[in-house]
């Protein structure tokens, strides 16, 4: 592939996870983390330990700054979701993480020690850790993630979100897989209509 088309193809990716990673600080503490836009509707995902309190600055990639009231939150799973009041989001595509095997590129957005739109590339380390029923639970690659990238997207090489972003283990970034994220969002949401 001409290292232009290359270069025009990450520029384009870059942009594309920019516009639905958004940025986000909390009250009280000097902190900042990540988060990803899940639903137009205002739904964004990070992870627990970024989303600390009940509340959240979340600015968006057209410079905007909303406040994030945390819906839900699982420590255990190290993820929560936050609800802003907006309507016209752009939301992340998304793919499954099940088909990823070693050696597939990805990408991670966000703001690594407060650097914003910080694009890190890596590649899968291995299959997904799976969960007791069998479905995806974790994502490890080797990418470099920094404080500041916790909650933003972990993306395949098409843009798509196959994880949030949580930790760094051994040396290798650790993603909650999508199926994981939609799962746990599918049981909140059965869990406030029953």
């Amino acid at each position: 592939m001409h290292p232009f088309l290359l270069d025009d193809a990450s520029a384009a990716l870059a942009e594309r996870l920019r516009r639905v990673t958004v940025r986000l600080a909390g009250r009280g503490w000097n902190g900042a983390g990540s988060g990803v836009v899940w639903r137009h509707d205002g739904l964004i995902v990070t992870n627990a330990h970024v989303a600390r309190g009940a509340a959240m600055t979340v600015s968006l990639y057209d410079g905007r700054e909303l406040t994030g009231r945390v819906a839900w939150r699982s420590r255990s799973m190290d993820l929560a979701a936050l609800q802003v009041d907006a309507r016209d989001l752009l939301a992340a595509g998304t793919a499954d993480a099940g088909s990823l095997r070693a050696g597939a590129l990805v990408f991670a957005m966000g703001a690594p020690l407060g650097m914003a739109d910080a694009l890190a590339t890596g590649v899968v380390h291995g299959a997904p850790t799976l969960d007791r029923a069998g479905r995806p639970l974790l994502v490890r690659a080797d990418i470099r993630l920094l404080p500041g990238n916790s909650g933003g997207p972990l993306a395949d090489a098409a843009g798509r979100v196959i994880g949030i972003n949580s930790m760094v283990v051994n040396g290798l970034g650790v993603a909650v897989a999508t199926e994981a994220v939609e799962g746990w969002l599918r049981r909140h949401a059965q869990a406030r209509a029953a």
